[in-house]
């Protein structure tokens, strides 16, 4: 097993983004599937590792990454010790910074021998989920795309009327992390840039367009992200696959940081069920 991290590409926001590649080498071309992290999430948080570890032992070449504005640094990339770039950050840098790794992932040399570069799948948690959603329809080089524990809508979560006025006013609103405690600043070019790219952003748009197999996967004691987004999610694409996963919060029973070497049955479970659709 080889799972190399941290490898360092050029973002086309002047910040860096982390990459990690994790994969059986065999000499066999292997399909590659490409995760988004979440909405105040890293690509090391809690259990990611080891559901990288299992995706590869399955015979996936895996590969994930921290967006370039998430809050991490090079030096330092768990948790957000850059406040400014997380208040900086946007679902248009999102889409760039991933538009890099598949780049990336489709003409690097590298990969040629263990990747089979014409076989790429988006998986994205939570916001991820979103963010693929929107790359995997307007991409012709994605084969398939999962959405675990994904929303359905980006402009819901911004604030409207009055609490919209102060944001536009103060020019931050600012989120406490429940973990780390940190007061998390948004500055108003979040809500700007979306209102700028409503169309593209829309996620129901891009899901009800999507040509490609694309599998929903939820649990049903989601407190964070609804159910009924992913059942929403299905209603716009018919010919999805939608499972809810009996038991399952948010992020699949597992927390940060985690200690254990193994996933929760929950996660496994979503695991397996995205091995089984991309086996099919």
């Amino acid at each position: 097993m080889k799972f190399e991290r941290n490898i360092i590409l050029e973002g086309k926001h002047n910040k860096p983004i982390l990459v990690d590649v994790c994969y059986r080498s065999n000499n066999s071309f292997k399909p590659i599937v490409i995760f988004c992290h979440g909405y105040k999430g890293f690509k090391d948080w809690g259990a990611w590792n080891i559901m990288a570890e299992t995706f590869a032992k399955a015979g996936f070449y895996f590969i994930k990454f921290n967006f370039s504005y998430n809050g991490g640094t090079v030096e330092q990339p768990i948790d957000f010790p850059d406040l400014i770039a997380f208040g900086n950050n946007n679902y248009t840098k999102e889409l760039d910074d991933l538009e890099t790794v598949i780049n990336w992932a489709s003409k690097n040399p590298t990969l040629t021998t263990d990747a089979n570069t014409d076989n790429i799948t988006l998986l994205g948690h939570s916001r991820g989920g979103g963010i693929v959603s929107i790359k995997a329809e307007e991409d012709s080089r994605i084969n398939n795309i999962i959405s675990l524990a994904g929303v359905s809508d980006f402009k819901a979560r911004f604030p409207s009327g009055q609490h919209l006025k102060q944001w536009k006013q103060e020019g931050v609103m600012f989120v406490e992390n429940g973990r780390t405690k940190q007061q998390m600043p948004h500055y108003f070019q979040y809500f700007e840039d979306f209102e700028s790219n409503e169309k593209r952003l829309t996620i129901k748009r891009a899901v009800s367009n999507l040509k490609i197999p694309h599998l929903i996967i939820h649990g049903n004691d989601d407190s964070s992200v609804s159910v009924e987004e992913a059942k929403a999610l299905h209603k716009w694409n018919p010919k999805s696959i939608l499972k809810i996963i009996k038991g399952a919060n948010h992020v699949f029973g597992t927390s940060h940081p985690w200690r254990k070497d193994t996933l929760t049955e929950e996660l496994l479970s979503a695991v397996n069920i995205c091995v089984a659709f991309l086996k099919k």
